[in-house]
């Protein structure tokens, strides 16, 4: 007896070994270079391309709700001139600012030079908060209420993040903590963490949650289109998409090394007043009267 009950905690063991054997085979090797090709010297990158793709969606999506809403397609054109101008500044900026800080306060001079320097490597999202002053102006110049327009806009942001999320995937950065889930990936370019585990393609959950949020934004505006409440979409946009970032930033290694000393890192700080944006405008969008009819 004593035999048999030896014979099942082994078989256990061999079980378990098993299993973990299976989950280690299981793990997504990624070698992919963020190069896609080059064209006499000049490199194509994954990245570039995203970013370029990711405008060119937002285009297609704004253009369609203006075609739908009975709006000039040319208003679409400049609005996201406005967008794509002040979305690459913002983001710029944000991470000059908020992740290169230390090097303003010890080298001011060699801060500003490698912000404005090509090839512009280093962009934060949390600068795209920058869009929202631009498209202000928009509104403005255009005589249309401000959250009609950042209603509109948002969808392509949201479809935007999810082309950025995946480039940076290309590019092995931004990667997430070492796990043992079985989805996990093994980066083998990333060469800010030279030792090679299975980690979180944390890249992925926020491309994938983009994407879902996109298809949530599209379909709530397709029930009412034009009369959707001013505000609603924006409202909802701000707080899934940084409150999910928030929570995401759990599964992220640290981007700069000063964070490694903070008990929540810069991008959450950062998410913390965007939620708090998106309860304001989501307690204005109901609160207001009607002003979905616009000229």
């Amino acid at each position: 007896m004593l035999l048999y009950g030896y014979k099942i905690v082994i078989f256990g063991k061999l079980f378990i070994l098993q299993i973990h054997i299976f989950l280690m085979l299981a793990y997504i090797d990624w070698h992919t270079s963020p190069v896609i090709f080059e064209i006499f010297g000049f490199p194509l990158r994954w990245y570039g391309l995203m970013f370029a793709g990711a405008f060119l969606a937002g285009y297609q999506v704004l253009s369609y709700m203006f075609k739908k809403e009975g709006r000039p397609i040319e208003q679409a054109d400049e609005l996201l001139l406005y967008a794509m101008i002040s979305t690459v500044i913002g983001a710029r900026l944000a991470h000059y600012f908020f992740y290169e800080f230390p090097l303003l306060l010890s080298d001011p001079g060699k801060f500003f030079i490698d912000m404005i320097t090509p090839p512009f490597s280093g962009l934060a999202s949390h600068g795209t908060m920058l869009m929202f002053f631009a498209i202000y102006l928009f509104a403005k110049k255009r005589n249309v209420p401000y959250l009609y327009v950042t209603d509109r806009i948002v969808p392509t942001v949201a479809l935007g993040g999810a082309f950025i999320r995946f480039g940076n995937l290309m590019n092995s950065e931004i990667i997430g903590k070492p796990t043992d889930v079985p989805w996990a990936f093994r980066f083998f370019n990333d060469f800010e963490h030279p030792v090679v585990v299975p980690r979180h393609p944390s890249q992925l959950y926020e491309s994938i949650s983009c994407i879902l949020l996109f298809i949530l934004i599209m379909w709530i505006w397709s029930l009412k289109k034009e009369k959707t409440r001013n505000g609603l979409l924006t409202g909802i946009f701000m707080i899934i998409l940084f409150t999910l970032r928030f929570f995401y930033e759990f599964l992220k290694e640290n981007q700069v090394s000063f964070e490694n000393s903070m008990q929540y890192n810069m991008g959450q700080l950062l998410s913390i007043p965007a939620v708090l944006f998106g309860v304001i405008v989501l307690f204005i969008a109901f609160r207001k009267k009607d002003d979905t009819q616009i000229s």
